[in-house]
């Protein structure tokens, strides 16, 4: 009893000390004004308004992607945000909108690219194990609309309360589906231990069940220069590496630009797609595809390339690239591989502006 009482004096004097009234958030000197009621995140405040700024994390504060530039005075940084932000940006007074409530009146910019995001529910349509710990999601949006995405860009998945949290929360994965199937997203969702999200997917989520999605998002894409294209992977990192291989191949374009595919795992069981892959090989003369393992077993009876990627990479950029013709790196996996591909890539004189990546939390 003395708990039930405690617990309703603190949601009363949450509500009186913090009830902010009603504001307004001014985006892009006027190009949108929103009507809203203070004290939540900024973050969560533009959802509600149909306006969905990039979050990796959910909304936790950890990967740093869910910023926005205020244009009025609402205080110093906080900790929680300046690990996230460069020098420029803290001059510029960028934050981030999951860490800032909005307690007063608004100037904000965001990119106009957002206000072509979505919020899809669409329909669990497919559940594929391709590996033991990565699960193929293949989602059917409403009949009424279409998703308009380039082949690298990603969609926040978002899972519904259950044990492990009590509201929806959202994680970024990057869309496996190629551009031209407009009425389905798939992802590759590899199961984190003690993930919320990643955990909902694999032990409860069902093909029949409603799920929302938000996109699409994201930079990573490639850039239309001819330039050799060398793309490194991990687990569910093949994903972008799917939507934009299918794409070439309906493009034509994967017979006519010389493409090096490394993907690496640990052993023959983290390894998929192999038939597919190694079929492009086999028919197209530009593609090229070479998987490592850095711990193969006896049973794996591999006869590939093994050892760290990032070693079977730097062979291959002595032995078998042309480091002749441009070059361009494309990256997807954890920040550790991915800051390790890069060091790589610098050490055979590739410069960081025309390596590109999309870096989740």
């Amino acid at each position: 009893g003395i708990s039930a009482v405690l617990g309703a004096l603190i949601s009363i004097t949450d509500k009186i000390v913090n009830n902010y009234g009603d504001l307004v958030i001014d985006i892009n000197s006027g190009k949108r004004e929103l009507n809203i009621k203070g004290g939540a995140p900024l973050l969560m405040t533009l959802a509600e308004s149909g306006i969905f700024v990039p979050s990796a994390c959910g909304g936790r504060g950890s990967c740093g992607a869910c910023k926005v530039k205020v244009l009025s005075d609402i205080g110093p940084h906080l900790p929680t945000e300046t690990p996230y932000l460069e020098k420029e940006e803290l001059e510029q007074n960028v934050r981030l909108s999951c860490q800032i409530k909005v307690k007063e009146n608004l100037e904000i910019e965001i990119p106009e690219s957002l206000f072509n995001v979505k919020q899809f529910e669409g329909t669990v349509e497919r559940i594929v194990d391709v590996t033991h710990d990565i699960k193929e999601v293949y989602v059917k949006l409403p009949e009424s609309e279409e998703v308009n995405f380039v082949c690298g860009q990603y969609g926040q998945f978002e899972v519904p309360p259950y044990d492990k949290v009590k509201s929806a929360t959202q994680r970024a994965y990057s869309m496996s589906s190629p551009p031209s199937d407009k009425n389905h997203l798939e992802f590759l969702i590899r199961l984190v231990p003690g993930g919320i999200v990643t955990t909902y997917v694999h032990e409860q989520l069902q093909e029949g069940q409603k799920i929302n999605v938000i996109g699409p998002f994201g930079e990573f894409n490639v850039k239309d220069t001819g330039a050799t294209m060398i793309c490194v992977a991990g687990g569910s990192g093949m994903a972008p590496f799917k939507s934009i291989f299918q794409h070439m191949i309906e493009t034509g374009e994967i017979e006519t630009r010389e493409i090096w595919y490394f993907f690496g795992a640990r052993t023959k069981k983290d390894l998929f797609y192999l038939d597919w892959l190694n079929e492009l090989d086999q028919k197209y003369e530009k593609f090229h595809f070479v998987a490592a393992l850095s711990e193969p077993q006896p049973e794996d009876n591999w006869r590939g390339a093994t050892g760290l990627i990032t070693e079977v990479l730097a062979n291959y950029f002595t032995e078998s690239i042309n480091r002749d013709q441009p070059l361009e790196g494309y990256l997807c996996g954890s920040p550790g591989m991915l800051d390790a591909c890069m060091a790589v890539m610098r050490q055979f004189e590739m410069t960081e502006d025309k390596i590109y990546f999309d870096k989740f939390a």
